[in-house]
């Protein structure tokens, strides 16, 4: 048995073409959807990132606005920007592209960001929205992982009841992806660095979701036959090759259905974040949530 690839592109293509046509019925009613993207220093990562969603921007027909600012911008020349980028009627999402430099508390940053303008989701009003059952902006990787789960296999992905292992508490994957998975009535298990038997828990796994950080950890002793495995990990290996936390030639033999690294969850992410915006543009002007 070979288990079925998980096509993030494609899914992530068809999120993207939906909020195309929906974007095309707004700009007929006058309404524009702005993203502005912010993004202090020369990393080159993060420079990948943000011409990714620039792309996703003028593909879909949202309005992008780019703020590159110099390494040694102050904490206070950021936070100046946010406030203005707040208070802006024209904008309707605020990002800023992560890590920032030392200097700089992203903390901070974050909380300076206003909740209906948050299209990461990192807000504390917006996580705390996501604990208590509110409606509020979800972190866009979780948010991808739950499209993923819904629109592969046919769509016979149940997560209803299911036992869901996530390997991974950070605040931006694992913990939001834990309560999206309870609000889908999946019975959830956070494993982490210092869980017991890692192993057994997570061959207890019907959807196992690693995030952890480590390249091909999760080998198929760690899988159960038969299970839907989803790989958060971007890594390098010893050649460096792009990879995931799983071990993808081994555990596709065993699982039921996996995605790959790259290709994966990785292009679901912008596809929420334009969710995302989609959403902060009708939610501002009618002044509720959709």
């Amino acid at each position: 048995m070979s288990a079925e690839i998980i096509d993030g592109k494609l899914i992530s293509q068809q999120v993207k073409d939906e909020l195309k046509e929906k974007t095309l019925k707004l700009k007929e009613e006058g309404i524009e959807i702005t993203l502005a993207v912010i993004l202090v220093g020369e990393d080159p990562g993060s420079k990948v990132y943000v011409r990714n969603k620039k792309k996703a921007c003028e593909y879909i027909g949202y309005r992008s606005l780019s703020y590159e600012l110099p390494e040694e911008t102050t904490q206070e020349e950021l936070l100046d920007l946010v406030r203005e980028l707040n208070d802006r009627e024209d904008v309707d999402g605020i990002l800023v592209q992560m890590p920032l430099p030392a200097h700089i508390d992203e903390k901070a940053v974050i909380n300076a960001i206003s909740p209906f303008k948050d299209v990461d989701g990192f807000h504390p009003e917006n996580v705390g929205a996501l604990c208590i059952g509110e409606k509020g902006f979800v972190s866009c990787t979780p948010a991808g992982i739950i499209q993923l789960l819904k629109r592969s296999c046919d769509g016979k992905i149940d997560i209803s009841g299911k036992e869901c292992v996530i390997v991974g508490r950070s605040n931006i994957v694992g913990k939001p992806m834990s309560l999206l998975m309870l609000r889908e009535n999946a019975t959830v298990t956070v494993a982490h660095s210092k869980t017991k038997n890692l192993k057994e828990v997570c061959k207890r796994a019907d959807i196992l979701i690693a995030a952890i950080g480590k390249a091909g950890m999760i080998t198929k002793d760690y899988v159960k036959e038969g299970a839907i495995v989803i790989d958060v990990g971007i890594n390098r290996n010893a050649d460096g090759k792009l990879c995931g936390d799983v071990a993808f030639d081994e555990v596709k033999e065993i699982a039921g259905a996996i995605t790959p690294v790259p290709g994966g969850v990785g292009p679901m992410t912008i596809a929420m974040l334009m969710n995302n915006c989609y959403e902060a543009g009708v939610m501002r002007r009618n002044k509720q949530a959709i």
